[in-house]
């Protein structure tokens, strides 16, 4: 799986001090009318009974400048929980999810499903708004590591 190139996105969820978080290399648009997106999330994360309280997530796709963010979310230096937000700027849209403001994308989705499968729950969202801040570039991670994609 270390082969297979994927864009990082951060997860948010919750609101206020109960909220969490986590990187995701696993987000795929699922249908376009209505638009539904899917994401694979670790049932053992802090995230996951976030998500399924609240019933909504952000998803934020992040560009080579927010690699910080994304180390802090993937719990470097054993950040958790709400202090994964710190040293950066959120915006609310219409669920409550907290969104980058300035992701490449992101997405506001209320929670239609999880389904279970192994270790993780696939989780069905339905877009209620988007965001965008198209800089040319995106965050991706591949072998292991996070790494630059620029459009030329």
């Amino acid at each position: 799986m270390r082969l297979v190139v994927g864009n990082v996105s951060v997860i948010t969820a919750g609101i206020g001090e109960d909220r969490s978080g986590l990187v995701v290399i696993s987000v795929v648009s699922l249908s376009a009318e209505p638009p539904k997106v899917i994401a694979c999330v670790n049932r053992s994360s802090s995230t996951w009974p976030v998500i399924e309280r609240y019933r909504h997530f952000g998803i934020n796709s992040l560009g080579p400048q927010h690699q910080h963010l994304a180390e802090r979310f993937s719990g470097f230096g054993g950040i958790k929980g709400k202090d994964r937000y710190e040293g950066a700027e959120w915006v609310t849209l219409k669920t409550g999810a907290a969104l980058l403001s300035d992701a490449v994308a992101a997405f506001d989705c209320s929670l239609d499903e999880m389904i279970d499968r192994g270790t993780h729950s696939i989780i069905i969202g339905s877009v209620e708004a988007v965001r965008t801040h198209d800089s040319g570039q995106a965050l991706i991670y591949w072998r292991g590591g996070y790494r630059p994609l620029n459009v030329e």
